[in-house]
């Protein structure tokens, strides 16, 4: 259950990506400069949260299977899979920084 729940983690990263860009969106002051800040934001989340995704999904597997015939990996386990939701936290932060960029482009 373990892997299950690390997982659902990863979605709720990408909610809250998705929740600070839906309040940044104006219709009057969005230029194409944020737009492509918050595409890259959401980017960097969704793409660190599938490789998260896949490392806690291969993890999990394998070490539920190994966690069944040998009680002592369990903690080795849980630590690999907190080294891969790492991988998820990191596309977080970097989503953070890039969604709070903004410029104001006028034409020339």
């Amino acid at each position: 259950i373990i892997p299950v729940v690390m997982a659902g983690v990863l979605g709720i990263y990408g909610l809250i990506v998705a929740v600070i860009l839906i309040q940044a969106v104006s219709g009057d002051t969005y230029s194409d400069y944020n737009g492509y800040a918050h595409l890259a934001s959401g980017l960097a989340c969704g793409l660190s949260g599938l490789a998260a995704g896949m490392a806690i999904g291969i993890v999990g597997d394998a070490g539920v299977r190994a966690n069944a015939q040998q009680e002592k990996l369990f903690v080795g386990m849980i630590l690999i899979l907190i080294f891969a939701e790492a991988l998820g936290l990191y596309g977080l932060i970097v989503a953070l920084i890039l969604s709070q960029s903004s410029e104001n482009c006028t034409a020339a």
